[in-house]
């Protein structure tokens, strides 16, 4: 997938579900991965030409796992000129070695979404950026289906009270193979999760059978996609369409 690509689908989902607003600081976080560093290309190519105005931040939050290697990831957004924040924890030593998770994944996303959240009001930011594209929005939902038995899946903008903070997710109508394809093409310093526990969750067996459902019903996830977005799913916010020009 050429840039080009990458920015209209992303452009589509910022307009149609009114992500950005003029004078937003958003923060991206940076987990290393190919999904987050193909979100910093497309919201930094957006910015360029965006009618409404609109600053960027990247952080990242360390596990504290070794070898981890942030050096190329500071060098693009030095060379992007997007602010960077590295927060340097001991998560994975907590989990894995102090408690021992039998099931860690839970309490990680919760203490690494902790520790995100207040490095990015520490930064002056009001909005948050996730890589989540299209596969993880079919994906959620299977995964609502399988394990709670709710239709359900999360939404492109979400206002967190609590926090003062709105989640947008620009990149919901990006397939993954484009992702891998940009990836490729791009060259991204993509860094390795050295999580003990990667590959190995309810999501990956979720990803795998989504898979395997789309090799024997050829269009299924693009069929369950569009159950999604047109499926009323309670705290979704309205979609405006663009107007075809």
């Amino acid at each position: 997938m050429k840039l080009q690509q990458l920015l209209s689908l992303t452009r589509k989902a910022v307009d149609e579900y009114q992500m950005i607003d003029e004078g937003d600081r958003i923060a991206i976080g940076i987990s290393g991965g190919k999904d987050s560093l193909t979100l910093l290309y497309a919201l930094n190519g957006l910015r360029r030409f965006y009618p409404k105005h609109f600053e960027l931040e990247a952080i990242t939050v360390d596990l504290g796992f070794e070898g981890f290697d942030l050096g190329p990831i500071m060098a693009l957004c030095e060379e992007m000129q997007i602010p960077y924040t590295i927060v340097k924890t001991q998560i994975g030593q907590i989990i894995f070695e102090e408690r021992k998770e039998a099931n860690p994944c839970s309490l990680c996303a919760k203490m690494r979404k902790g520790a995100l959240n207040e490095a990015i009001k520490s930064r002056g930011c009001n909005k948050v950026a996730y890589a989540h594209h299209k596969d993880d929005v079919v994906e959620t939902m299977l995964m609502s289906l399988i394990y709670e038995g709710r239709f359900h899946s999360f939404s492109p903008r979400t206002y967190l009270d609590r926090m003062d903070l709105t989640v947008i997710r620009p990149l919901m109508f990006v397939d993954e193979a484009d992702v891998i394809g940009f990836r490729n093409k791009y060259q991204l310093p993509v860094q390795k999760s050295p999580c003990p526990a990667d590959g190995y969750t309810k999501r990956q067996y979720v990803k795998e059978l989504l898979v395997k459902l789309n090799r024997e019903n050829p269009g299924v996830k693009e069929r369950m996609f569009s159950a999604v977005i047109n499926g009323n799913i309670p705290g979704w916010p309205e979609r405006i369409p663009r107007k075809r020009s």
